[in-house]
């Protein structure tokens, strides 16, 4: 009777945590929609901004109009190759149509200035750590001369 209790009990938790398991995927999945209907929504202002037709951007990609209607409405998924061939037609940067920020640039570029003064630095320590080292070894060399003369082999 215990066992059985323990197996229902058991089994029910593994119910509830595959349920959570769902419910959480179909979450992040339509987060991931909502991200992917963005871009293409981005991709469509743009085109239309810019004066392509669907089929203009058709023939710039290759395929058929149909097929790139298909794009703009979600029925096919938009790769990330095509998203490069798009972004390049249009003549906009990816991060316009990925609406990423220049921030990032921006840090890159400051934190550029401090790398590149860092690589100065560590060349500068590494020219006087070999300048050093070349001593030792011309030291090293007229030691081991000098011990050669005393036992008569030079």
């Amino acid at each position: 009777m215990f066992f059985q209790v323990s197996l229902i009990t058991f089994t029910l938790k593994i119910l509830l945590l595959v349920f959570f398991y769902l419910l959480l995927r179909q979450k992040i999945t339509i987060m991931e929609q909502n991200k992917i209907e963005k871009i293409i929504s981005k991709i469509v202002s743009t085109r239309t901004r810019n004066g392509y037709t669907l089929e203009n951007m058709a023939h710039e990609l290759d395929i058929t109009p149909a097929a790139y209607r298909k794009i703009e409405t979600g029925a096919t998924k938009l790769t990330v190759e095509r998203l490069f061939c798009i972004a390049e037609i249009l003549k906009v940067p990816l991060s316009d149509l990925l609406e990423i920020e220049n921030v990032l640039q921006q840090t890159n570029n400051e934190n550029a200035i401090g790398y590149q003064q860092k690589i100065a630095n560590f060349y500068q320590e590494s020219k006087e750590v070999y300048g050093e080292l070349l001593k030792s070894k011309d030291e090293q060399i007229s030691l081991l001369k000098s011990l050669l003369e005393k036992r008569g082999f030079v």
